[in-house]
């Protein structure tokens, strides 16, 4: 009786050591899956830019700003889509609009924003990520990175785009990049 008394015990510690384990897994590796789909999302819409110099209606620009002592660029574009299904109206272009956004304590979060750039509606911009510690978008003009770009002041579009989400690792932030060229770059 005391043997199984003891075994029981044993396997009860373990099962909650493993569970508190996991749970302990679980947050650390949730900032790290919210980046990662935050890149992939960014680099597909990125990749599909739409941009003409005489169109006015479409653009890239990239802000550069700091939230906190933190990188925290704006990042507006137009890109191509796939129209939405059903009898709803929409265009296969949108304007998407990616912004980190602060909170309390000294903390912000990614935001997006898209809305179909030839209907009149005005969407609310929704939380991408949690938690960020900082938001880079840097444009490479075939010389140099730059950190600001606007197509109306550099006529067309950068050669590549580079973006860096920082996020909270163990003991220090941790950067994931992204670099994307886009499809019609330099047009």
């Amino acid at each position: 009786m005391v043997l199984l008394v003891m075994l029981s015990g044993a396997l009860y510690g373990t099962y909650f050591s493993v569970m508190r384990g996991s749970e302990v897994a679980r947050e650390r590796t949730e900032p790290l899956r919210d980046a990662r789909a935050a890149l992939d999302l960014l680099r597909r819409e990125l990749a599909a830019v739409n941009f003409a110099s005489n169109n006015k209606r479409l653009y890239f620009v990239v802000e550069d700003r700091d939230i906190f002592g933190k990188p925290a660029s704006i990042l507006d574009f137009t890109a191509f889509t796939a129209p939405k299904s059903g009898s709803v109206p929409s265009s296969d272009v949108m304007a998407v609009r990616y912004k980190p956004v602060e909170r309390q304590e000294q903390t912000m979060i990614l935001s997006r924003q898209t809305e179909d750039l030839y209907l009149d509606s005005k969407p609310l911009p929704y939380p991408l990520t949690e938690q960020i510690q900082g938001f880079l978008v840097e444009c490479y003009d075939g010389n140099q990175w730059v950190k600001s770009w606007d197509t109306t002041l550099n006529a067309g579009l950068p050669k590549a785009v580079r973006v860096t989400l920082l996020v909270q690792g163990s003991d220090k932030p941790v950067g994931f990049t992204a670099i994307v060229v886009p499809r019609l770059a330099g047009t």
